[in-house]
C-alpha cells in the first residue's frame, strides 16, 4: 500500500486478519499498523492521507471480517496501550487492556468493576460497544476517555461526547481510543474475586466457552432488557426467539448456532466469513417469519465479500 507514513512501530501491508479474530475468518487488510506508543500513533494519523480509511481493531472478539478483506489501514494497539492503574476508587486502563484483567486489577484495589470479568475483549471495544452484563454497563462506571483523532490530536471525551446507548456509542470518524478512566463502588477484594469466580462458573455452564465464537450474535430485542433502564423488562432474550424459531444448532457450512446457547454462533472449524454471516441472516429471516421480531446484529461485520 502506497503513501503510508513512516512509523516506529510495525506496519505490514496486505496483512491477513483471520488469525486476529476469535472466529478465525476473514481476508487481508490493506495494511496493519501496530503503533509503538501514543506519539507514533499521533504522527501516523496526522500524516496519513485522509482518503485512506482507518479501522481500529481490538482483540477481534466481536468481529467478522468478510472473506474479501478490508480496504483500510487496521490499527491494533498492543504493548504501551495496555496499562492498568488504580487510585482511590478510580481505574485508568489502556484501550488494549483486556476487560478481564481490568476487573481483576480493580478487585485487587477494592474497586467493583466485576461485570467486566466475563466480557470478552479489550477496553477499547468495551467503550465502543458500551459492553455490559449482569445489569451493569460500561457507561455506568465511565468517567472519561482519551482518543487520537485523524488530525493526530489527543482529545478527552466525556460521557456526553460518547453518547452511550445499548451496544452503541459515538466517536469522531477515524479516531482511535487510547485509554479510559472508570469509577466503581468500593468492595472487599476477597468478596469481589469470589463474585467473579461465581460469574465465570455460571458462564462456563451456560455458554460455549470452549468453542470458537464471538460472544452474543444478536442484541436482545429492543424493550426487553436491551436499554439498560431500571424499568426495562427482562422476559425476552435473543436466544429465546431463536429457540422458538427452531434454530438451536442450525448450520450453514462450517458455521453453527450453538447447541449450548443458541445466540452464540460458532466456527466448527471450516467456516468462512460468508458461512457465518449467511447463517446469521438466515436466523434473522426465520425469527422474523416466526415472531415478527427483527434481530439486530451484535457482532460487527466489516470488509468486502470474496469475489470470484
Amino acid at each position: 500500500m502506497k503513501d503510508l507514513p513512516g512509523v516506529r512501530g510495525r506496519l505490514t501491508s496486505d496483512r491477513a486478519l483471520n488469525d486476529l479474530t476469535w472466529l478465525r475468518v476473514g481476508g487481508p487488510a490493506d495494511a496493519l499498523f501496530q503503533p509503538a506508543d501514543i506519539a507514533d500513533l499521533q504522527s501516523f494519523l496526522r500524516d496519513l492521507p485522509l482518503g485512506i480509511p482507518v479501522f481500529p481493531m481490538g482483540v477481534g472478539s466481536n468481529l467478522i471480517v468478510r472473506d474479501g478483506g478490508l480496504r483500510a489501514v487496521v490499527i491494533r494497539l498492543g504493548r504501551g496501550f495496555n496499562g492498568i492503574e488504580a487510585e482511590g476508587n478510580r481505574v485508568t486502563a489502556g484501550a488494549a487492556a483486556l476487560d478481564a484483567h481490568v476487573a481483576r486489577k480493580a478487585a485487587d484495589a477494592g474497586i467493583d468493576l466485576t461485570f467486566l470479568r466475563t466480557i470478552p475483549g479489550s477496553i477499547g471495544g468495551a467503550l465502543r460497544m458500551n459492553a455490559g452484563c449482569y445489569g451493569s454497563y460500561t457507561a455506568d462506571v465511565f468517567v472519561s476517555a482519551r482518543a487520537v483523532t485523524r488530525q493526530g490530536e489527543v482529545v478527552t471525551l466525556s460521557a456526553d461526547d460518547m453518547n452511550f446507548r445499548y451496544r452503541q456509542t459515538d466517536l469522531p470518524e477515524g479516531a482511535v481510543l487510547i485509554d479510559a478512566v472508570f469509577e466503581g463502588p468500593e468492595g472487599d477484594p476477597a468478596e469481589l474475586h469470589a463474585r467473579m469466580e461465581a460469574q465465570l462458573k455460571k458462564r462456563d455452564e451456560t455458554q460455549p466457552t470452549k468453542d470458537r465464537s464471538a460472544g452474543s450474535t444478536f442484541r436482545n430485542p429492543a424493550g426487553f432488557s436491551s436499554t439498560g433502564r431500571a424499568d426495562d423488562v427482562h422476559d425476552l432474550k435473543a436466544w429465546k426467539v431463536i429457540d422458538q424459531a427452531g434454530l438451536r444448532g442450525a448450520r450453514r457450512g462450517g458455521a453453527q448456532m450453538s447447541e449450548k446457547h443458541s445466540n452464540f454462533m460458532i466456527n466448527t472449524g471450516t467456516a468462512t466469513a460468508a458461512d457465518l454471516e449467511g447463517l446469521g441472516e438466515e436466523v434473522r429471516k426465520k425469527v422474523y417469519d416466526s415472531s415478527g421480531i427483527t434481530l439486530e446484529w451484535e457482532i460487527m461485520r466489516v470488509g468486502e465479500p470474496l469475489t470470484e
